[in-house]
């Protein structure tokens, strides 16, 4: 396993984090304990140190199976990082976002090595969070008790908000999306950084969408052939600023693949830099053809939710994520449901497209929007 400085913590993480988001679980999305927390302990035997949780993961249940996990191991070369959000006036509260963290503090039975304000925006931080005796303060008196060693946030807001926060000098950790996918933060990882915080990366296989079935023959010396996500991990790790790169493991094959590919981590070549740049163009080029994200198609009288349709449907046929195409699209609704991809999306599935036309001209690709609607939900739709 190869490590890096944290930041200025002092701390030298491994360069692949376990996500603990997706292990294990039993049907009701509660982690199974039997399961998560033996994978868990081999992935630290394996030279894994940083794991990443969350207040609200698995049900409240994977920072339970995170403290189980490290029992027994030398706690000083472990990094635990969990997340409590403050999304909000009421939960930015110091009673509210204190009680959050107590429960973490006892569902871990441990402390707190980096506690992270949960996908914080520029907006939330300076009208609630930052505000005397909020939130923040409630972290530094943590901090000052040695609950917590450091405090960090992660965010979906925009790369230049995500600077904003980086230069408020708050903060010792950021954690922040990147992949070849989508690279839009690059500046934000380079001001983190330089201004000293830790840079931990979720995404770095692009929630499955670099996953695609087969290897990538990679033109370099030796003709190495690999996987694709783990020719995405090394994209990340390639860059200079990145601390470490987290992966959700549900099973032992997962694990063991991305520790491999981590032990044995190397520059990329100028060719293999060429051939993701060709594998990206190609698949951009023919996910551009079906929709491009722009939005100009909305608002859509019925509430249908057309681009994040369309999105799900580039994963179907074009990065060949048929499973977790129809599982998103099963999402879809008025009442909205959270992913790692796209944060909170509201919206309606295609299947209840009216087909009034309102949105077709309005589309400056001149998409057949009612025509491919109605594909979208015959296909995901079963």
């Amino acid at each position: 396993m190869q490590y890096r400085n944290f930041g200025l913590s002092g701390r030298q993480t491994s360069i692949l984090g376990f996500g603990a988001m997706r292990i294990p679980t039993h049907e009701d999305r509660t982690a199974d304990l039997e399961r998560a927390v033996p994978l868990l302990r081999q992935g630290l035997k394996l030279g894994i140190n940083y794991i990443d949780t969350a207040h609200v993961y698995c049900e409240g249940t994977s920072e339970i199976a995170v403290g189980q996990a490290v029992k027994g191991f030398d706690r000083s070369q472990i990094t635990i990082t969990t997340k409590v959000g403050a999304g909000d006036e009421e939960k930015a509260g110091a009673e509210s976002w204190g009680r959050r963290l107590e429960l973490s503090l006892k569902r871990l039975d441990t402390h707190i090595d980096f506690i992270l304000f949960h996908g914080l925006r520029w907006d939330v931080f300076e009208n609630w969070v930052s505000k005397p005796g909020w939130a923040l303060d409630v972290a530094r008196k943590a901090q000052a008790d040695g609950l917590v060693k450091h405090i960090g946030f992660s965010s979906h807001d925009t790369c230049d908000n995500i600077i904003r926060l980086i230069d408020t000098g708050e903060f010792e950790a950021v954690l922040m999306q990147y992949n070849y996918l989508d690279r839009h933060n690059e500046p934000a990882i380079a001001r983190a950084a330089e201004r000293g915080l830790g840079v931990s990366i979720m995404g770095p296989v692009a929630g499955g969408r670099l996953a695609v079935p087969g290897g990538v023959l990679v033109d370099a010396e030796g003709g190495l052939e690999m996987k694709t996500p783990e020719l995405a991990l090394r994209f990340v790790w390639n860059n200079p600023g990145v601390s470490v790169a987290l992966s959700g493991m549900s099973s032992l094959e997962q694990l063991r693949e991305n520790v491999t590919s981590a032990n044995r981590m190397e520059t990329l070549t100028p060719a293999e830099q060429g051939q993701i740049r060709q594998l990206f163009e190609q698949n951009q080029k023919l996910a551009d053809l079906y929709c491009t994200g722009c939005s100009y198609c909305l608002p859509c009288p019925n509430d249908i939710q057309i681009p994040e349709n369309f999105r799900y449907m580039n994963w179907f046929r074009v990065w060949g994520m048929e499973e977790s195409a129809r599982a998103a699209y099963a999402k879809l609704s008025m009442q909205g449901a959270w992913t790692p991809y796209a944060g909170m999306v509201i919206g309606k599935q295609a299947g209840e497209c009216l087909e009034c036309g309102e949105c077709e001209p309005k589309c400056p690709q001149n998409i057949p929007i009612v025509e491919q609607l109605r594909e979208v939900a015959r296909v995901l739709g079963q």
